[in-house]
C-alpha cells in the first residue's frame, strides 16, 4: 500500500471480498441549494454506503469521500448513513465507518447535525477528521487511525496556543492515541 493515500471507494475495494459490495443511495445529492451549494452538487453527497462480505460475513460501510465537498457531512451525508445504520440494524450486521472529512457542512447547518445521532461501532481515520466528524470518531466502540495521513480534532490544532506540529501534533495518531486516548489502534498503512 505504502503512504499514498487511498480514495473512497479503493478503501472499499481494498476491505470487502472481491465483488461482494453493494452500493446503496449512490444517486443520492445534496437537497440544499442555499450559500451557492447548488453549483456544488455531487452525486453521493460525499460519502460511499453500502454493504458487502468481509471473510463470509456480512458488513456494512460507509466511507467519506474527501475529493466532494471535502468529504463534509451535510443533511443527506447523514441521512444515507443513518439509512445504512437501520439497515444494518436488520440484519444484525456490523457498520464500518471510514472517515476522512472535513468535519460538518456548515451551510446546512441543523440539518447536517442530524449526523450525530447516528454511533458508528468501528471508525478508522484515515485523513482529516475535523469538527463534529471527530465527535463520530469519539462515540465509536474502536477507533482506528493511520498514522502518517490520519488527523483527529474538533479544533484545528494551529488554533491552539503553543501548539506546532514539530513539538507536538495534537491532531497526529501518536497523541489521540497515547495522550488524548480517543484512538484505539494505530496503523501503519490503511
Amino acid at each position: 500500500m505504502g503512504n499514498s493515500k487511498m480514495n473512497a471507494r479503493e478503501r472499499i475495494d481494498y476491505l470487502f471480498d472481491d465483488h461482494s459490495f453493494v452500493e446503496v443511495g449512490g444517486y443520492v445529492s445534496a437537497r440544499n441549494t442555499d450559500y451557492n451549494l447548488g453549483a456544488k452538487k455531487v452525486e453521493g453527497d460525499g460519502v460511499i454506503t453500502g454493504y458487502g462480505v468481509i471473510n463470509d460475513r456480512m458488513v456494512y460501510v460507509y466511507s467519506q469521500d474527501a475529493s466532494a465537498l471535502g468529504g463534509s457531512v451535510g443533511e443527506m451525508h447523514a441521512k444515507k448513513i443513518a439509512s445504512l445504520y437501520d439497515l444494518a440494524m436488520k440484519t444484525g450486521a456490523p457498520v464500518i465507518g471510514m472517515l476522512d472529512c472535513a468535519g460538518l457542512r456548515l451551510q446546512e447547518a441543523t440539518d447536517a447535525l442530524h449526523a450525530f445521532g447516528t454511533i458508528p461501532q468501528i471508525s478508522a481515520v484515515f485523513g482529516m477528521c475535523g469538527g463534529g466528524s471527530a465527535v463520530m470518531s469519539a462515540m465509536s466502540d474502536f477507533t482506528l487511525m493511520e498514522k502518517e495521513n490520519g488527523s483527529l480534532f474538533i479544533n484545528s490544532p494551529n488554533a491552539l496556543a503553543g501548539n506546532e506540529e514539530s513539538r507536538q501534533n495534537t491532531a497526529g495518531a501518536q497523541f489521540q492515541s497515547e495522550q488524548a486516548g480517543n484512538v484505539d489502534f494505530v496503523c501503519e498503512t490503511e
